[in-house]
Order: structure tokens, then sequence, then C-alpha cells
């Protein structure tokens, strides 16, 4: 069969991974657990992996991953750092990463950036565990953004929508989901999507923990899956989202 012979031996076993919430790509409030996470589980199932996924806070998921207490967490955005202890899979999708923000009212100037440097005056939400780019995080910790830290994306489009805030890095399909799931259509009105990404390169992955001995064979039979999996009309409609509320500045 096609199935077997793709994925090599087929293997009758259950991975245990830990994740975290980041809707639609990774959450409890979805029947499929979400897009990122769907996605993992189908790649497995070509050699036979069932997937059973635990949600805790991103970062002890990702420390308990590291020590070997689960197989494997996803999905990550790439980060030298992070990486450390664990073998890294393929790109499993690319985000959209873009600044958020609240439009005022006729008259007054429009958001616009060309560099983070341009955002030195702004109050800007951001959530500790996120990846963003090596260049916001070096500007942050350089003192040079001004950058409030918040639990959870959420927090932040609360403060946002407050003004509170003028700025949120989030990933544009999350955006989406959370302001539908959690406000009113007059209340997120006014919010905006600049259409410059923060990066074009905005890769998530699949990690495993180097101190198990089994993660180099399970990761060779996730990247192959994986590979099947992003040619085939499934994948293509999973990364098929609805209309979104949230309208995008035009240049």
């Amino acid at each position: 069969m096609a199935l077997a012979a793709a994925g090599g031996a087929l293997h009758a076993e259950t991975l245990r991974l830990i994740t975290g919430e980041l809707p639609p790509y990774a959450t409890e409030e979805r029947p499929d657990q979400g897009i990122a996470l769907d996605i993992v589980r189908r790649a497995f199932a070509y050699s036979g992996y069932e997937v059973n996924y635990t949600f805790k806070p991103w970062m002890r998921s990702l420390e308990e991953a590291r020590e070997g207490k689960w197989d494997g967490t996803a999905h990550w955005g790439r980060n030298p750092t992070r990486d450390v202890g664990f073998l890294v899979s393929d790109n499993i999708l690319t985000e959209q990463w873009v600044f958020i923000y609240r439009q005022g009212a006729a008259g007054t100037p429009v958001f616009d950036w060309k560099r983070f440097s341009d955002l030195k005056k702004l109050r800007i939400g951001a959530v500790q565990f996120n990846t963003y780019t090596p260049e916001f995080w070096a500007l942050q910790k350089a003192g040079t953004l001004k950058v409030e830290f918040a639990a959870d994306d959420l927090s932040n489009l609360r403060r946002l929508v407050a003004g509170r805030l003028d700025v949120v890095p989030m990933e544009r399909n999350m955006a989406c989901f959370l302001m539908s799931a959690h406000f009113s259509p007059a209340e997120v009105a006014p919010l905006r999507a600049h259409p410059k990404l923060l990066t074009t390169q905005f890769t998530t992955h699949l990690l495993l923990s180097a101190k198990l001995p089994q993660s180099a064979q399970r990761m060779k039979a996730f990247n192959q899956g994986l590979h099947i999996l992003q040619k085939s009309n499934v994948y293509a409609e999973k990364l098929q989202l609805p209309g979104c509320s949230l309208n995008t500045a035009t240049k």
C-alpha cells in the first residue's frame, strides 16, 4: 500500500506531545485541536503513529519536552537558544506575523512602519514566549522599543482595544480567531493589520527531545509524512481559513 510505503514500517505507537494555546493553530477550542496540531497528527499517521496532545503553558511545555518528560512539543518558531536539546522538524507551516493597531478618528495619522526602529515612540504589547524576530528582541533588550508584556495574546488584544497599547505584533489568523471569539464587532471595528510582515520566513516546527533515543527515527518518519501531506489537497484545505473581520490597511 502507498501509505505503508511512504512511511516505511508502520508503528503501533502513540506519541505524547505537549503544547499550548495559540488558536487557530493549537487550541482545545477546535475539534481538530488546531491547524498546526492536526497537520502534525496527519503527518505522523503516514507511519502509523497516533498522537495525543496535552495543553499546558508554553514555557512549561518547552522545558518539560526538552527534559524528555514528553515525546515532543509543537508548534514552535525557530530560535537558536530555544532549539537547544531538540531535534527540529522541517517546516509545518509558515505564519504571517503583522502589527495590529487601532485606527484613530479621521484626520489622525495612520500607523506605518518600514523598520523596527520606527516603533520606538509607541507602546508595544508582547508575550515573552513568542518568537517574533531576533531584531525585535535585540531592540527590546537595548531599550529602543517600549515593550509591555502580558501573559498571552488575548490580554494584549484587550489592552489594544481599550487604548492602552498602540500596536501589538500578532499572527494574523490568530488575531482573527481571537477577535471573533472574544469581542463584539463594534469593539474590533477600528482594528487594522499593517500589510508589512515582521518576517517572510516565520516557519514553525515540531521539536522532539534529543534525550530520547527514539526521537531520530520518529523525526525521520514525521518529515517523510509531512512532505507527502504538503503535496495533498488536504494540506491546502487546512490552511484555507474563513474570511476575517480584520481589515487590512491599504497602501
